[in-house]
């Protein structure tokens, strides 16, 4: 790279689900380079340890950095609300986003009322890391964080507008309906999938969509510290690597990135 601003994005997650992510930010920055890391071998990272998660991070950044990049992305929520801290400490000065101060931030612009609902999987909400990030900010919003577990396996399945989809959308939703949040934090990386779902089923709701506000969080702090790419360069390049590639990886990861899934790459770490 020829400049420090022609330089990649990384990004990165525990799996394929941080390509919703990817595909924000080639809407919102379409002049950015980017490289991704999906650590499809070792998913889910909800049921492992916090030393175990810390200890495949630093993996995960250490590739990162040697990939030259200018800034890092956080796609993973438990590795946000887990390791976010220890990938500060290692990048530096470097701009480091991720999708929970990002949500977090953006749920508060939203909302009419201080109410506040967070959809998110098992680990996440255990962790109180939204409800954390929310109150640090405004003590006096009310946050009510909902586990939904089984729409990571409905989005891989592709029933992004199936029966059993949308009876399990209003089961979750009833809780936060009942105490009149008017805003709600898609707080995984695969639920993005589902908004037009969730629209129908909760069109009272503000939908805060952490992919979309990271690529925005991100777009500032490019701009803040000087970074953003101006193209002169020639077209932006897109890497892909994983740990892993399963079977159906390609069909899931084109759906999560909404274009053809090209340069994909299987690496090891550790």
């Amino acid at each position: 790279m020829d400049t420090v601003a022609q330089r990649p994005i990384g990004v990165f997650d525990s799996g394929v689900g941080g390509l919703t992510n990817v595909r924000a930010l080639m809407e919102r920055l379409p002049m950015e380079n980017i490289v991704y890391f999906g650590d499809t071998a070792r998913v889910p990272y909800g049921v492992k340890s916090r030393a175990t998660i810390e200890a495949f991070t630093a993996q995960i950044v250490g590739f990162m950095l040697q990939h030259d990049v200018k800034a890092l992305v956080i796609a993973c929520n438990t590795i946000a609300a887990v390791a976010g801290h220890k990938v500060r400490q290692t990048a530096g000065n470097m701009p480091v986003l991720d999708v929970i101060s990002a949500g977090a931030q953006a749920a508060l612009e939203a909302t009419r009322n201080n109410h506040i609902g967070v959809i998110a999987t098992n680990t996440t909400v255990n962790s109180n890391a939204y409800a954390r990030e929310i109150h640090r900010h405004n003590p006096a919003a009310r946050v009510r964080s909902v586990a939904c577990p089984l729409f990571v396996p409905l989005v891989e399945e592709g029933w992004l507008d199936h029966e059993v989809t949308r009876l399990t959308a209003r089961e979750y939703l009833k809780p936060l309906l009942a105490e009149d949040a008017d805003t709600l934090v898609l707080g995984c990386t695969h639920y993005p999938l589902l908004k037009p779902l969730l629209r129908r089923e909760a069109p009272g709701l503000t939908l805060v969509d952490s992919a979309d506000t990271t690529a925005e969080a991100a777009a500032r702090a490019l701009q803040k510290h000087g970074l953003l790419n101006d193209g002169t360069g020639g077209p932006p390049d897109y890497r892909f690597y994983v740990s892993d590639i399963p079977l159906r990886f390609q069909t899931i990861g084109e759906r999560f990135l909404g274009r053809s899934l090209q340069q994909v790459e299987m690496v090891t770490l550790g």
